[in-house]
């Protein structure tokens, strides 16, 4: 949860609290449900066998010969997936310190192989030097590394020789759009992963070709219908979002900033 001190003002911030807890603590709002296609869980009903257990109508030590097929895979799912939200439900017994597979590894093959090949190489990006990657995952270690394979986009790129507009769109991106962007742009940090369908990934070269500023900061002020994006205009300034839209530009459209990583 990011900071939204100097986002929205005090009044604001209240006003949120208010709705927030009369929508969803006191008047339990079905609308306001987290796993609505509003905010992109489209068919979450799909995954009903596993309801039970996230919900604690079912406890997870209940006896295997006690559940049929259904409720069998739906505790297999709740435990290999739900789990990393949902905590680890109950249980009828003595507490049980459940080891659920993180869902972030193993990915499965066609994750993988959506950047590497099958050598494990990963190509070079179209104009770049030196190397192909090798089969670790953007050059560190998987999956021991602990920054791997989401967080590893959270880290904000060093950026040398932007302009001052660039610079101010620079602080307002981190504070706000990286958190389902991703400090480097790619859509590809957990929010951005889990989020249905996936934020714009401003490094995918398909989309960098039709990219401009202009139109960057359209899609800001008024968001994109059907998606997570939203409307930004009563939050951020013209100013503001013309700043974001220079910084998105320079730093992941056309990418010609220098950027380091250590």
């Amino acid at each position: 949860m990011k900071s939204f001190a100097g986002v929205l003002s005090e009044r604001e911030l209240e006003a949120v609290a208010a709705f927030v807890r009369r929508e969803f603590v006191v008047a339990k709002a079905a609308n306001t449900r987290y796993h609505t296609a509003e905010n992109g869980w489209p068919g979450h009903e799909r995954y009903g066998a596993a309801f039970p257990f996230a919900t604690g109508e079912l406890s997870l030590d209940v006896p295997p010969d006690r559940l049929d097929a259904s409720l069998a895979a739906g505790r297999r799912l709740y435990l290999s997936a739900c789990i990393t939200c949902h905590d680890r439900g109950t249980d009828a017994g003595p507490a049980v310190v459940w080891e659920p597979r993180a869902v972030s590894y193993p990915p499965s093959p066609a994750t993988c192989l959506s950047c590497h090949n099958r050598e494990g190489i990963a190509p070079r990006p179209p104009g770049a030097s030196g190397r192909a990657l090798s089969p670790t995952y953007h050059g560190r270690e998987h999956p021991s590394d602990p920054d791997d394979p989401y967080s590893i986009h959270d880290r904000v790129p060093r950026l040398q020789g932007l302009a001052p507009v660039e610079r101010h769109g620079e602080r307002l991106y981190q504070a706000n759009c990286a958190f389902c962007h991703a400090a480097d742009g790619t859509g590809r940090n957990w929010i951005g992963s889990f989020l249905e369908p996936h934020p714009a990934n401003f490094t995918d070269p398909a989309l960098r070709s039709r990219l401009t500023r202009e139109r960057l900061a359209q899609t800001m002020r008024n968001g994109v219908p059907g998606s997570s994006m939203p409307a930004w205009k009563s939050v951020l300034s013209p100013r503001e979002i013309d700043a974001v839209a220079a910084y998105v530009e320079r730093a992941f459209v056309r990418g010609d900033a220098q950027i380091t990583r250590e």
